[in-house]
């Protein structure tokens, strides 16, 4: 990692952001709860460059709804999950009204297995509670989520979502699919039909992100088109991606990203081989 990235990121984390202990004591909650919501997939914050978990404002209001929905409203990680989604605001653009239902392929792709519900759960390192609840369409996996399942299933995340087979060369703007997680996150396909790479425009909304790492074959590449996004590799290294910027990773190292800013990112994400 370049040295002026690393000091880059070091002084906006430290300007920016509060520590476990100071976001659980604003809070009123212990440490541990906030490991657990981030275990669980509610929140992912950002990392210093000593891996100590690091907490912005923006974050802070989700935690506080966070704690509302489990106190008062009585709500389980699936419910909570659910609300936060459907309060996330849409991004603007082509095709964006496609929110594809994947429970019940998703369903049907696990029995075709011969898997039970506790042990493809355990395999994609989620709760089986979790996968139901993804499976009946009560919750909303993560971009982190999905790649697990798809790994756990030996197929893409592609599979997961109603996306033409025909290969087509040309795809015009308004001839795009999108796929939205409702983390916050959608994706919009520029290629179909091809054999070796994926190439797909992300747009990121403030906050928002992967939702955990995950990790596969293959490589990967980013070109930032506008605002910010936070990756990291291993939990090791840290790079902030801005506007201009283009980046190359090996898919087999544990990646998580997110966007820190309070704008909209959008960038040219291309997986090779087939692996999303």
């Amino acid at each position: 990692m370049a040295k002026p990235s690393k000091q880059r990121s070091q002084k906006s984390l430290q300007t920016r952001y509060l520590t476990v202990g100071q976001t659980a004591r604003i809070l009123g909650i212990s440490p541990s709860t906030l490991r657990l919501w981030e275990n669980v997939g509610l929140v992912s914050p950002a990392r210093s460059s000593g891996r100590y978990r690091l907490y912005n404002p923006d974050l802070l209001e989700v935690l506080k709804r966070i704690k509302y929905l489990r106190d008062v409203k009585k709500l389980s990680v699936p419910g909570i999950k659910e609300v936060l989604g459907e309060n996330r605001p849409a991004p603007a653009g082509p095709n964006l009204n496609h929110k594809p239902d994947i429970g019940p392929r998703l369903r049907k792709m696990r029995r075709s297995l011969d898997l039970g519900l506790v042990e493809a759960a355990e395999r994609a390192k989620i709760s089986a509670g979790f996968l139901s609840a993804i499976e009946l369409s009560r919750a909303n996996p993560s971009i982190a989520t999905l790649q697990r399942l798809a790994s756990s299933y030996n197929t893409t995340v592609l599979e997961f979502f109603d996306v033409p087979h025909r290969s087509r060369r040309l795809i015009r703007p308004n001839q795009r699919r999108s796929l939205r997680t409702s983390k916050g996150v959608d994706i919009q396909l520029l290629s179909i039909g091809t054999k070796m790479l994926e190439c797909m425009l992300f747009r990121v909304s403030p906050g928002a992100g992967s939702d955990g790492a995950y990790s596969h074959m293959g490589e990967e590449f980013i070109f930032m088109l506008k605002g910010t996004l936070e990756i990291w590799l291993d939990e090791l290294e840290c790079h902030v991606l801005q506007e201009g910027d283009s980046f190359w990773f090996e898919s087999n190292v544990g990646h998580r990203w997110f966007n820190p800013s309070d704008i909209e990112a959008s960038l040219i994400w291309v997986n090779t081989p087939l692996t999303f």
